[in-house]
């Protein structure tokens, strides 16, 4: 698996929630659901999204826009900036009124479809789908997101977008799969986008894989994670002496390649752990640990828990850092121009 693929198969949706939201202006809506990540696009009308953070600023996405936010942060989103908030969404999807009355089911229009009973000519109809946990692998490219990114629609593949349309509102046998890889494939076009994009803020570890020397000694750690690497080897692979290598990839990529090899398996663990039917023995193999006690000894190190209490849901020092890494990223993106 290539680096590209590696990242992008991270965040693959499981039973995401999606909805069709139909809206009658003045409307207003925030979003406390504390989702990992969350795409946004509109059929009808245009919307404006509001972060919370005062320095970044808000952006509207018109039909056809995929917009990526990262949470799990709130934020708004309304058909003006100055529209006061009428319906918070919570951690559950429950939806309410800002006085605290539940309105999930008075206001639901059908399959997965919810809002106005009676929409009128300017309604607004927005889709959206969340990701709750998006994998590990994935999420060192997700924490690196800017707080909104948009890719607009001259851009964006108008089709998925008239396809989830009209697949979110069936209850065919599969649905919920067909829906997923609806949801997976739009996330995916927009963080291609971003990724290719000149000047759009992608991570310096990212653009390391089209350098001559680190790219290719990258995919090789992407491609074989297992095995065990050395400086000296993946120097002699990609042709440079072992203190060329070394120094050009901290340079690149922020950390030395033994670092980057290790974070890439342990990253690796963690999505294998949440498998049913994994052992740490098992994972350790997999991942090219020689024991289960050498993964839980480097897990442990680097994550701040054990291999089993990272399964158990014991992950506090992973979750505090994580955080602390979204905050010190904000801002807004849309491709082509940088909003803040």
């Amino acid at each position: 698996m290539d680096m590209l693929a590696g990242l992008l198969a991270g965040p693959q949706a499981r039973g995401a929630f999606l909805q069709k939201s139909v809206l009658n202006p003045p409307w207003s809506m925030r979003i406390e659901d504390r989702a990992a990540l969350s795409v946004v696009t509109m059929v009808q009308g245009s919307a404006w999204l509001l972060p919370d953070d005062p320095d970044a600023e808000p952006v509207r996405i018109d039909p056809g826009d995929v917009a990526v936010v990262r949470g799990p942060a709130p934020y708004t989103v309304a058909d003006l900036p100055g529209t006061p908030v009428q319906i918070v969404v919570g951690p559950d999807q429950r939806c309410s009124t800002v006085g605290g009355e539940d309105v999930s089911d008075s206001m639901a229009l059908g399959v997965r479809t919810w809002g106005a009973s009676r929409p009128d000519a300017e309604a607004a109809v927005m889709l959206s789908g969340t990701y709750q946990a998006p994998g590990e692998v994935g999420g060192r490219l997700l924490s690196a997101l800017p707080t909104i990114l948009v890719r607009p629609a001259g851009t964006a593949d108008s089709t998925l977008i008239t396809l989830l349309a009209s697949e979110i509102s069936s209850e065919e046998p599969g649905q919920e799969v067909v829906l997923d890889r609806l949801l997976d494939l739009l996330l995916i076009g927009v963080l291609r986008a971003w990724l290719a994009a000149p000047g759009s803020g992608a991570p310096g570890w990212f653009r390391a894989h089209g350098d001559p020397v680190v790219g290719p000694a990258l995919r090789l750690l992407h491609e074989s994670p297992a095995h065990g690497w050395t400086v000296e080897e993946l120097a002699l692979k990609v042709g440079v002496s072992r203190a060329s290598l070394a120094r050009r990839f901290t340079e690149l990529v922020g950390e030395p390649p033994v670092g980057y090899l290790t974070g890439l398996r342990l990253a690796l663990a963690a999505d294998l752990l949440r498998e049913p039917d994994s052992t740490v023995e098992k994972v350790a193999r997999t991942v090219g640990y020689s024991s289960a006690f050498a993964l839980s000894a480097a897990f442990k190190r680097v994550r701040g828990v054990s291999p089993r209490e990272f399964r158990s849901g014991t992950t506090a020092p992973e979750a505090a850092q994580a955080q602390a890494q979204a905050q010190a990223l904000r801002g807004t993106v849309v491709l082509g121009r940088a909003v803040s």
